[in-house]
């Protein structure tokens, strides 16, 4: 490995000569040989098995839900250097009827007024990361309690009983306590906290704890700086909560149908990862629960980037449709598939997944040129490695089929327009500009 260049001198050159000799190699020459002249492929290598899917039996759902979220992590130009990181998710509604007027190639600004008028509502923090201390405790505190305080003041604490909703399992009726944790003052393991409390007490060190603690940021954080992977695990976190707080207020509605007929989206894989994981099987268990109860939750995930992603542009050519005309078709990926054609790993020591999805992967082709990467709930989670074998597992799996080819933007390659509009809303990038924060940064010294 050479010496990467810095201010003053140059770069150290990586040798080339010191490696000619391994060309000798009969193997060698082989791999290059093969390497510049490739046999043609004449199908899929990764034998995908794509089933065609019907619409015309299936009733698209009525109603659009879609949430997505940005982050930006401002440095100011003074030293010593500080850094603050700035979060913004993004929640939209979309009535399908009102969106099948829309030109999804070349939208109509002041139809697309019309539409997003009263539709969206979105939600905005500030983390100080590195050199920037308040006048009331460090910055790990100052972290912990402006994202309880974040959590808890926005939308009148709709997103807080969220989580509450989902930590207790409320829709059972029972008196779950909280999954347990480590205690960001004194490291030691927490058995949980009792059913419904907002805080509790550190039964080691006694000091006041936080139900926002149990998702484990402070794992990511020390005494004086954070990572900007707090902010990317925050907003990952409250685009579930924004998600899960409309389920949890139609799952109690007078209409019982109406949670139902909606379809959920949430850019980006339906995955929490890490100590952030906590909060799967609450959600499996939720929506096992109201699939027993005959009342099914539409959700899907889109992946526009990743591995899968970049699996499918590879075999998309050889599947079906190859004609406008002809029908859609999908590919439900079993955790053996994943493993192996995706991932290319050995057998693992987990289950694919097990842990942190609770969604799995399928690919669906629209028409010769749109493929995109979903991923679909099942409820529980099976660990067998055929699993999911159909898209019976696969939770509204039809009406979602039959409601994705209104929602198909041209705009972008294998584009959702709903998630187009939520991007739009949440987008650190263009608004507020990146600019603007970081003269907002300044400004407050």
């Amino acid at each position: 490995m050479p010496y990467s260049a810095g201010n003053r001198l140059p770069g150290e050159t990586a040798s080339k000569l010191g490696h000619l000799s391994v060309i000798k190699s009969d193997w060698v020459k082989s791999l290059i040989q093969d390497f510049e002249f490739p046999e043609q492929l004449e199908g899929d290598p990764s034998k995908t098995i794509w089933n065609e899917v019907s619409l015309t039996e299936n009733k698209p759902l009525r109603n659009i839900w879609a949430v997505d979220g940005s982050f930006v992590t401002v440095s100011s130009d003074g030293f010593p250097q500080r850094e603050v990181s700035f979060v913004k998710t993004a929640l939209i509604t979309l009535d399908r009827l009102r969106l099948d007027g829309i030109d999804k190639e070349h939208p109509h600004p002041l139809l697309l007024r019309d539409i997003m008028t009263d539709s969206g509502i979105f939600h905005a923090t500030v983390f100080p990361l590195r050199n920037i201390r308040t006048s009331i405790g460090s910055n790990y505190d100052a972290i912990r309690h402006i994202i309880r305080d974040s959590m808890k003041v926005d939308e009148d604490g709709q997103f807080f009983e969220t989580l509450k909703w989902l930590v207790y399992q409320k829709w059972a009726n029972g008196s779950i306590q909280s999954p347990s944790f480590n205690c960001p003052h004194c490291d030691n393991e927490v058995s949980g906290l009792p059913f419904d409390a907002d805080d509790g007490k550190c039964e080691n060190c006694k000091k006041t704890l936080f139900l926002t603690d149990m998702i484990g940021f402070h794992l990511d954080m020390d005494e004086e700086s954070a990572p900007d992977s707090v902010a990317s695990a925050y907003m990952m976190i409250m685009e579930h909560l924004m998600l899960f707080t409309v389920i949890r207020l139609l799952w109690d509605h007078t209409d019982k149908h109406l949670l139902s007929d909606t379809l959920f989206i949430k850019d980006g894989p339906l995955t929490l990862r890490s100590q952030y994981s906590k909060l799967v099987p609450s959600i499996r268990t939720f929506l096992e629960h109201a699939k027993q109860q005959g009342r099914p939750i539409h959700i899907i995930g889109q992946e526009k980037s990743g591995k899968f992603l970049d699996h499918l542009s590879t075999i998309a050519r050889f599947a079906p449709p190859h004609n406008r005309e002809d029908a859609m078709t999908s590919a439900v990926l079993s955790h053996d598939y994943v493993r192996k054609e995706v991932y290319r790993s050995p057998d693992l020591s987990n289950p694919y997944g097990k842990r942190t999805n609770w969604g799995e992967k399928v690919y669906v082709k629209f028409d010769p040129n749109t493929f995109m990467v979903l991923n679909i709930p099942t409820g529980e989670y099976n660990e067998a490695g055929s699993f999911p074998n159909s898209s019976g597992s696969l939770i509204g799996f039809e009406r979602i089929m039959a409601t994705l080819p209104e929602l198909i933007s041209h705009k972008y390659e294998g584009a959702l327009f709903p998630i187009e509009l939520a991007n739009g809303i949440a987008s650190m990038s263009s608004y507020p500009s990146a600019k603007i924060l970081q003269r907002f940064v300044e400004e407050g010294k």
